[in-house]
């Protein structure tokens, strides 16, 4: 669940030192402070900030992110996978009831939702284990990230306040929480209560789980009746620099460029927008990615993750497998995207300040350098191109 990716520069030693023990009790005191002003009672915020202190276990967790480190067919590979599929299928059947009721109500069919729920948690079994309070209060305390995470901190300890979640609950390092992932801002925004029991039951109540990701996919722009994408075949010729998702055209402007089905036959005559995706550059899979998928995004913004969600719900859906064979590529460290960084900087293609994402800057210089060097301007960001750019 929008998994906010952080470049947090704490270290445990500074978390071992007097000073810093006295600050972040002074950190404390002012979040109290707030906390109050904002009905939260004396009560909880004790009880919650008994004995806290900050958690230098957020940093390992932030170095190190999937999203970030493998290429598309390695990403793929560990998401949709024979046990994914064998428990998502059963999953469907086992709720088949609660999923109907809740596509009438929000329009979002029941295997997107098992997709979302097993790529986030495997269907429950990685929920997180470190304690919601103490995370959030760590990633508060450090300044780069203060103002996003005091406000998911304050709504945390309102949200415990009000007996809505236990206040000892567990999530991720970065503060989400339960079968799918919410923030506590998307707790108190798009949580429902389906059973009424008063409480928003992210654990283990599976009615509060599907109405709330449904709710949570519903408000942020999924349109009921729509797929999210399809698997595509480009022609040799294609202008890749259309691969991008700023680029919307009709699907039929999609066919009169040449774009065919995974089975290369004729695109069903349609005025729906969409964009094409090349995950692995012009030598890779292609996708037209329909403003579900922008949905998707919404949701956790790595292409590599929506497209694994797409396409895990088609196979939950019945759907085969791509059509596009597999290929072995080296995946690239995050010291491999700040040397590609650093050197289309040098190069005069600006990526800003090198951080080993390669987020749409990046994307965007590499189109620059691409054009400039006579090669297939995709904007792939690949081990192709760090062989290239390492070549004296």
């Amino acid at each position: 669940m929008l998994r906010f990716i952080f470049c947090l520069l704490l270290t445990t030693s500074a978390y071992a030192n007097d000073t810093t023990a006295r600050s972040f009790e002074s950190f404390l005191a002012d979040i109290r402070t707030q906390a109050i002003s904002q009905g939260i009672s004396t009560a909880t915020l004790d009880q919650a900030f008994h004995g806290l202190t900050p958690n230098p276990k957020v940093i390992k967790f932030d170095q190190s992110q999937a999203e970030f480190s493998q290429n598309f067919w390695r990403y793929l590979g560990s998401r949709v996978s024979p046990y994914r599929l064998k428990n998502g299928k059963k999953l469907l059947q086992e709720h088949q009831d609660t999923f109907q009721h809740n596509y009438q109500k929000y329009g979002v069919p029941p295997h997107i939702i098992v997709a979302f729920w097993g790529l986030e948690t495997n269907y429950g079994n990685n929920t997180g284990n470190l304690s919601l309070v103490r995370s959030l209060a760590t990633l508060s305390f450090d300044e780069r990230r203060s103002a996003f995470f005091t406000e998911q901190l304050l709504t945390l300890l309102k949200l415990i306040d009000d007996n809505k979640i236990p206040a000892d609950a567990q999530g991720s390092w970065a503060g989400a929480m339960g079968n799918v992932q919410f923030m506590p801002t998307n707790v108190a925004a798009y949580g429902i209560d389906a059973d009424g029991d008063g409480k928003i039951g992210l654990w283990d109540n599976k009615a509060d789980i599907f109405a709330s990701a449904a709710n949570f996919l519903q408000k942020i722009g999924w349109h009921r009746g729509e797929r999210w994408g399809r698997e595509v075949t480009i022609p040799q010729t294609f202008d890749y620099q259309l691969a991008n998702l700023s680029t919307k055209k009709t699907v039929n402007e999609w066919q009169a460029l040449g774009v065919r089905t995974a089975t290369n036959e004729n695109l069903p005559s349609s005025t729906m927008k969409a964009s094409l995706v090349l995950p692995m550059g012009y030598n890779g899979p292609a996708f037209l990615a329909y403003r579900n998928f922008h949905a998707i995004l919404r949701w956790n913004h790595s292409i590599l993750y929506a497209l694994s969600v797409g396409h895990l719900s088609d196979r939950l859906a019945g759907t085969r497998a791509l059509f596009a064979k597999p290929t072995t590529e080296p995946s690239l460290s995050r010291d491999d995207i700040k040397f590609i960084q650093t050197s289309l900087n040098q190069l005069g293609f600006d990526t800003g300040e090198p951080d080993g994402i390669s987020g749409p800057k990046t994307r965007g210089a590499t189109r620059q350098y691409q054009r400039a060097n006579s090669l297939p301007i995709d904007g792939y960001v690949g081990y192709q191109l760090l062989q290239q750019l390492q070549t004296p």
